[in-house]
């Protein structure tokens, strides 16, 4: 079952580049496609990351711990299309123009946000290997738990990129936080423990 449901997230979370592309080809991406292009491959590594989130409530649900095992590989989709999103913006809006970019990053907060949350999901997926975890020991668990960080900033930078659509990135705002909400005991540990060491 668990290797159905692997295919099916292939499929899906892969197949979607394929979506992106008959799109573009066919001229369906409206006046602006750059525009449309970015918003699309954010709003997939979104998805990606709600979904991620939703492996924990759902094992506790159905009672189904080999759930698990799909999640590494929604987290890996998440920062394919996180990457994407960061790629499409620097290649087509800026042309590879790396002083643009750190002058559009000290320009634009929102841009500092959906940069710091590629960084993050970046050193997640570089030490997602079962090696690394083994390696890294009580660390690994720490960083990948700065994934509850990404959930809190990356609705905002999209919130913070729209000019005048707000309902949206609400929704997604609204979503995360009922995700987050599902894990407060977990998350105000992390906290305490931050605060602790602070102290010490």
């Amino acid at each position: 079952m668990i290797t159905l449901l692997k295919t099916v997230i292939h499929l899906l979370a892969g197949g979607t580049f394929i979506y992106l592309y008959l799109l573009v080809d066919g001229g369906a991406l409206g006046g602006d496609p750059v525009k449309e292009i970015i918003q699309f491959t954010g709003k997939t590594a979104l998805n990606l990351l709600i979904v991620t989130l939703l492996v924990t409530p759902l094992v506790k649900l159905l009672k189904y711990n080999p759930l698990y095992r799909v999640r590494r590989l929604l987290g890996l989709y998440c920062f394919v299309w996180a990457t994407s999103h960061f790629a499409s913006f620097a290649i087509f809006d800026l042309a590879l123009d790396l002083p643009l970019l750190s002058q559009e990053l000290v320009k634009r907060p929102y841009l500092v946000l959906g940069f710091s949350n590629w960084l993050i999901l970046l050193a997640m997926a570089l030490t997602s290997t079962r090696g690394m975890q083994r390696r890294l020991k009580r660390r690994w668990k720490q960083l990948h738990q700065m994934v509850y960080i990404v959930a809190i900033l990356a609705p905002i930078h999209y919130l913070w990129s729209t000019k005048s659509e707000w309902i949206e990135p609400s929704i997604y705002i609204a979503m995360l936080v009922g995700l987050l909400l599902l894990r407060q005991q977990q998350i105000g540990k992390i906290f305490r423990q931050l605060g602790s060491k602070q102290m010490v």
